[in-house]
């Protein structure tokens, strides 16, 4: 496989994930990013906790949506994320029009 037929693979399965986060946005009810992950889901918890000096956030979600070009299965029922970076939790507006852009979608 050349490096041009690997990029249009990864290219093909973005565009593929996109129309796919597409069609299930309005099926829930929050936007959960952390540092590795981009979620959607419909019941999330988050914890801030504190060991031996340290800071770092727990979230438990459910009934979620994973954002990962290369997971074969991306609802989950329970998910739970330890980080010890920022956790972004929106609320999604109930207005389907409103689909943020892909480019602010991308893994990290």
């Amino acid at each position: 496989m050349s490096s041009e037929d690997l990029e249009n693979y990864e290219t093909d399965a973005e565009l593929a994930l996109y129309r796919e986060y597409r069609d299930v946005v309005g099926l829930f009810q929050y936007v959960v990013e952390t540092e590795r992950r981009f979620y959607l889901a419909n019941k999330v918890d988050l914890q801030v906790r504190a060991s031996g000096g340290d800071v770092y956030f727990e979230v438990v979600m459910a009934d979620a949506w994973v954002w990962d070009v290369y997971r074969s299965a991306r609802l989950v029922k329970n998910v739970r994320v330890v980080t010890f970076k920022d956790v972004n939790i929106e609320e999604l507006s109930q207005d389907e029009d409103a689909i943020p852009d892909m480019r602010q979608l991308r893994s990290k």
